[in-house]
């Protein structure tokens, strides 16, 4: 290792003017004409999860699944460590994604066919690129982008894709680029899932017994007990998982827009529903194997500092796992509602809690103020014997 002479510092700034014609204002995020389809978009920076980060958020967001907080558990369900959450792992890639893909979006409008290719564990460090499946301009209104983004290890090993649409105004002109494009991009037309060898015998005294596959009957409605107030705890956690747009964690800015989304710092859309589904996993993903993804997920309406959120989920459908693996796939139906108890809110809307929030005006009935969130879900989940 080289080595210099400690430089010796002398005060600068008194003897130099401030030349105000030389101010700059670095921008970030991209408008409209910024998006071209094909185009791909490395994110800065990256992270190394190390073991505290990984159970400290699945521990902060109410993950009941020993996977995620003890390794022997998941060593003896055939995975070579503790499992980072899944959650945890999309949050990251999304959120490393803001700087390119939406600090100037207006709005994140849904999550689509979202797949956990492989594991990640402790000591992984990930990255993520985003490419540019379809740009739709309005005139006289904010575009519609659609992008994909996967996630890799430092191994190059695709771990996570997805692809999500976002509001985004026009400019009337192109940005200066921030980031580099035109890289590599390997995502699968049809992603292969990997899966932990079969394993005989596991430990069964961690977890409940009424969240094994044969507990679970298509049409079953799961009232979650508890619910989680949300603090300004979510201003750090924000930026934790590295995201940066201003609309979570900076008042001035938040006050300073118009509409439903002006007002105090919005929570970002990824804790809230890593919450939710804390919340859900007592009854739901306490035994399984793996969380296989998502599709069709949508924020209905946004969480500030203060609300309490509650999680109910319907099961929408049950099949066979892959072969040598003792379980099978269930999915699930996940909503999320605010400042509302979950029996009120059944009570209050009944069967509407579970119809699209964006069908709602086809079918002629108003759009439910409490309801936060709605997603489709699939996990592996362990039979109990």
């Amino acid at each position: 290792m080289t080595s210099i002479t400690y430089p010796k510092f002398n005060e600068l700034a008194p003897a130099q003017s401030a030349d105000l014609e030389k101010v700059k204002y670095p921008q970030y995020g991209r408008v409209l004409e910024d998006f071209k389809q094909g185009e791909v978009f490395c994110h800065p920076r990256g992270v190394t999860i190390y073991p505290a980060f990984a159970v400290e958020f699945a521990t902060t967001f109410m993950e009941s699944n020993p996977l995620y907080t003890n390794a022997e558990y998941a060593k003896a369900h055939g995975f070579k460590d503790l499992v980072v959450s899944p959650l945890m792992v999309m949050n990251i890639a999304l959120s490393i994604g803001v700087q390119n893909d939406s600090e100037k979006a207006i709005a994140n409008l849904g999550y689509y066919n979202v797949c956990f290719v492989k594991a990640v564990y402790p000591g992984d460090t990930l990255r993520a690129l985003t490419k540019v499946l379809d740009r739709k301009a309005k005139e006289g209104k904010p575009g519609i982008v659609t992008i994909r983004t996967i996630a890799l290890n430092q191994k190059e090993e695709l771990v996570l894709q997805y692809d999500r649409k976002i509001m985004v105004a026009a400019a009337g002109k192109e940005s200066e680029p921030s980031t580099v494009a035109g890289q590599p991009f390997p995502e699968q037309a049809e992603p292969q899932v990997e899966l932990p060898p079969p394993v005989k015998s596991y430990p069964k005294n961690l977890t409940g017994v009424r969240s094994y596959f044969e507990n679970f009957n298509v049409g079953d409605i799961i009232v979650h007990a508890n619910g989680r107030t949300i603090t300004d705890e979510h201003y750090p956690w924000t930026y934790r998982v590295m995201n940066t747009h201003p609309l979570h964690y900076d008042r001035l800015y938040s006050t300073a827009r118009s509409g439903a989304m002006s007002g105090e710092p919005i929570v970002y859309g990824g804790l809230v529903f890593a919450w939710l589904a804390g919340l859900a996993s007592r009854d739901t993903t306490e035994n399984s194997i793996l969380d296989l993804g998502y599709t069709e997920g949508y924020h209905t309406q946004p969480a500030v500092s203060g609300d309490t959120i509650y999680a109910i989920s319907r099961v929408l459908a049950k099949e066979e796992g892959p072969a040598g693996l003792n379980g099978g796939v269930v999915t699930f139906q996940l909503i999320g509602i605010k400042n509302i108890r979950p029996k009120e809110a059944l009570e209050k809307y009944g069967a509407d809690l579970f119809l699209k929030e964006n069908n709602k005006k086809d079918l002629g009935k108003e759009k439910i103020p409490e309801k936060i969130f709605e997603i489709e879900r699939r996990l592996l989940i362990k039979r109990a014997s």
